[in-house]
């Protein structure tokens, strides 16, 4: 089962070519990027596609863009520190982790008796390749892996009307899920994946119960590492 859509599949694919290209050094830390212009022909992407990648590597961490100036490569100096949010003119980050505890608190709740053995074994796969992401420096493929566990949960709850309305604001709770990621503590990320663990057991025994407290507190302990309090 693969909801990801078109645009953010190349998003994916672009954003992973460019951490590449900073892990290889083919891009130095604190070097500027070359334009978007070159930057998409040598790609060959679009530019929207481009700017979409480097926003997600910028939530990361991994870059940084100056105002008339350009976006570089986060040097080791530069690394941590709050992290852009791109949506303070809507919504505030605390506005979004409170409506994913709501939401997706409830998603979870309803899913978790119609979670199969087969959809358990996703689960499965993708906390393992959120792990192994983690461990492999894999910014990208790790917040893909948190990502896909995530949808997994939402696309097997029955509401229709609750699906629909977190897909009507992905973009914002994908980014919340972006966001902690460079100011996350090596154990606080052991404790994110024992939480990752936590709900997929709970699912696994179809507790909706269970299933929905374990999400809630995953939920309010990856808010805790922006600041925010639920």
């Amino acid at each position: 089962m693969n909801h990801m859509t078109g645009k953010s599949s190349v998003t994916q694919t672009v954003a992973a070519k460019l951490q590449d290209m900073i892990r290889s050094g083919e891009l130095q830390p604190d070097a500027k990027i070359p334009s978007q212009r070159i930057l998409s022909e040598r790609l060959q992407v679009s530019r929207a596609s481009l700017r979409e990648a480097l926003l997600t590597l910028e939530t990361l961490g991994l870059v940084r863009t100056f105002p008339a100036r350009g976006t570089f490569v986060v040097g080791e100096a530069d690394r941590g520190g709050p992290q852009p949010w791109r949506f303070d003119g809507r919504y505030t980050i605390l506005d979004v982790f409170q409506s994913r505890l709501l939401v997706e608190g409830e998603l979870c709740r309803l899913a978790a008796p119609h979670v199969t053995a087969a959809i358990a074994d996703q689960l499965e796969h993708a906390t393992r390749q959120f792990e192994e992401a983690w461990t492999a420096d894999d910014l990208v493929a790790h917040v893909e892996a948190d990502l896909r566990f995530h949808r997994l949960i939402v696309e097997t709850a029955p509401n229709a009307m609750l699906r629909d309305l977190y897909r009507s604001v992905r973009d914002l709770m994908t980014e919340s899920q972006r966001v902690p990621i460079p100011n996350t503590a090596v154990s606080r990320m052991q404790s994110s994946i024992n939480e990752h663990r936590s709900i997929l057991d709970a699912l696994r025994q179809n507790d909706a119960q269970r299933s929905a407290d374990a999400m809630r507190s995953h939920i309010r302990n990856t808010a805790a590492c922006v600041g925010v309090s639920l």
